[in-house]
């Protein structure tokens, strides 16, 4: 038997990292199976706790996350996005002695699932969440946090309505309590964005959008910087907390991905950068268009100049190995009508794909507030800032000029 850095090796000369579908790694005999279950030796055991595949993602990931950061990361990718998330959190929402007040500071312009998550499922482990409405003012942070706080999220940009933090100054914030940020980049991607570089501590991606953007895979991560601030963390976890993650908590939660998964999310990720300039390019010519139409009320995209957060958007968004300020393939638009002129004008899309997806090859549409964000419910979209009439684009690699037409004839069906 190989051990897992010999057998890394072992790819047969092939081009791309081998697939290993195996559920399980056999043993020599009693000794080295009671070292590798212990974790004595490297090894990858049982594939609910680590697999090959799943370890060339991991590492691809981490390294892309920490580009260019003095420290050292690690990553833990799970079977969905969400996944991700409650993996990254559950751990910091342990009850102590004194459990009063126990709560989390999170922005309210996030995805639909995740704002369910924090609002329900945490709720009944006793944490309550504390919304921040406009995530881009420190001040709306500053009032909520206390010394039973236990971390600090945000997603940048969000999904749908193109919010962003100032990510240093919230760094700033959550570090003065001894408190983890968390941030959200499935939008943006390491092609865009580095949260770790700015002073996050733990950044969670759904690898199912942008980064598999074939569509063919599932898939979540949690990239942690190694010796992340946590004063509720015992040091064992701190230290590498997305190994920690995986081989302890992710061990008895069985939320890993599948080496197929990961194969597939491999060989995506290895043109993220041409799709992510390719797809921003084609956005900024849609955004154009829609903010120049009669039936629109309102775009939201951060590479618009007259969005009030295009300047915060510049510091942050910008295309690896360049000082180019790019901002993605997610706009929203809200239509100039009621929402029954929404769905008439979603109804007539031709080419553009209505579905609950976004990050693809192929353009595609929804209306959140009957899809993404239907379940957390009128107040809670109010607060988040969906409007019935707004409408989510995630702009694909289609022809600029093709997307802007099935765009216009359908705005002109209201």
């Amino acid at each position: 038997m190989y051990s897992v850095e010999e057998s890394f090796a072992q790819g047969q000369g092939g081009i791309i990292e081998p697939l290993f579908p195996s559920t399980s790694q056999g043993y020599r005999d009693s000794d080295e199976m009671e070292a590798g279950l212990s974790y004595q030796i490297p090894t990858w055991c049982y594939s609910r706790i680590h697999n090959p595949t799943n370890f060339y993602l991991e590492e691809t990931l981490s390294l892309l996350e920490a580009y260019g950061c003095s420290f050292d990361a690690s990553a833990f990718c799970t079977s969905s996005g969400m996944a991700a998330i409650k993996q990254a959190v559950e751990p910091l929402l342990v009850l102590d002695e004194d459990p009063h007040g126990l709560n989390f500071v999170a922005s309210a312009q996030i995805y639909g699932g995740t704002f369910q998550l924090f609002n329900v499922r945490l709720k009944e482990r006793h944490a309550r969440v504390r919304w921040v409405s406009q995530p881009w003012k420190l001040e709306e942070w500053e009032k909520l946090v206390d010394k039973q706080t236990r971390f600090l999220y945000t997603e940048m940009p969000s999904n749908p309505q193109q919010a962003c933090s100032d990510l240093q100054a919230l760094a700033k914030l959550a570090h003065s309590f001894q408190i983890p940020l968390i941030v959200d980049s499935t939008i943006a991607t390491p092609a865009l964005l580095r949260p770790l570089a700015h002073g996050a501590d733990i950044v969670v991606q759904s690898l199912t959008k942008t980064i598999g953007s074939s569509g063919a895979a599932i898939g979540g991560a949690v990239i942690a910087r190694h010796d992340l601030v946590s004063r509720h963390l015992p040091a064992e976890s701190r230290g590498d907390y997305a190994v920690w993650l995986k081989l302890w908590p992710g061990r008895d939660s069985g939320a890993c991905l599948s080496p197929y998964s990961a194969f597939f999310l491999l060989n995506d990720l290895r043109t993220l950068r041409i799709k992510v300039e390719w797809f921003s390019q084609n956005s900024m010519a849609v955004a154009g268009f829609l903010a120049g139409h009669a039936r629109v009320e309102k775009v939201d995209y951060l590479g618009l100049p007259s969005h009030p957060l295009h300047d915060l958007a510049s510091r942050y968004l910008r295309m690896v190995d360049s000082d180019r300020p790019t901002f993605g393939h997610l706009l929203s638009f809200t239509i100039k009508g009621s929402p029954a002129d929404t769905r008439r004008f979603f109804d007539q899309l031709q080419r553009i794909f209505r579905a609950t997806d976004l990050g693809r090859i192929k353009s595609v549409a929804t209306i959140p507030a009957i899809s993404t964000h239907l379940q957390q419910g009128d107040e809670g979209r109010r607060m988040a800032g969906i409007p019935p009439t707004m409408v989510r684009l995630c702009v694909g690699g289609e022809h600029a000029d093709d997307i802007i037409q099935d765009l216009d004839q359908a705005l002109s069906k209201i």
